[in-house]
């Protein structure tokens, strides 16, 4: 099963296309993030993410993606900023068929981490661990994409064992 996941933002938006096979082994597919050139005007900036998430979803085909939920905070504008970029995600999931889910930070958390107060770096830390990396995934958007897609895939298989 190949699944995505989607850290939403407008300047930068991190994605992880993470698969998982018949033994429950974890494999990272690709992963980065789709940058917008800050000043530009929002709504082109929001079409830039469209179109190369678009692009990034025609070529891998995920079966399903998890998106993190958007938290809001104090500062206004970036939550308004960040919703704006989840709407476009939200939007080229569905309009190329892929199944959605959306998970909270702390849920986030909690499935890569086994604790929903960890730290960027403790989540950082499992997501290598878990994917078999070498590195650290960077930027940190990637990271984090990455994270909501192991959580995905977590929540995934707790459903199927449900049925």
């Amino acid at each position: 099963m190949l699944v995505v996941g989607i850290d939403p933002g407008t300047a930068r938006t991190g994605y992880g296309f993470v698969a998982e096979n018949a033994q429950g082994d974890l494999e990272a597919v690709a992963y980065g993030v789709i940058e917008t050139p800050a000043g530009m005007e929002p709504e082109k900036r929001l079409q830039i993410l469209y179109r190369e998430l678009n692009q990034l979803l025609l070529l891998h085909r995920p079966q399903s993606a998890g998106v993190e939920k958007l938290f809001f905070d104090r500062n206004v504008t970036t939550a308004l900023a960040v919703g704006q970029a989840r709407g476009v995600a939200l939007l080229a999931l569905v309009e190329n068929q892929v199944a959605v889910s959306e998970y909270t930070p702390v849920a986030v958390k909690q499935a890569v981490v086994g604790y929903g107060g960890a730290d960027k770096n403790q989540v950082q830390q499992m997501v290598t661990a878990l994917l078999g990396l070498e590195k650290i995934p960077k930027p940190d958007d990637a990271a984090d994409a990455l994270a909501v897609a192991i959580c995905h895939l977590h929540s995934s298989r707790f459903a199927r064992m449900a049925e």
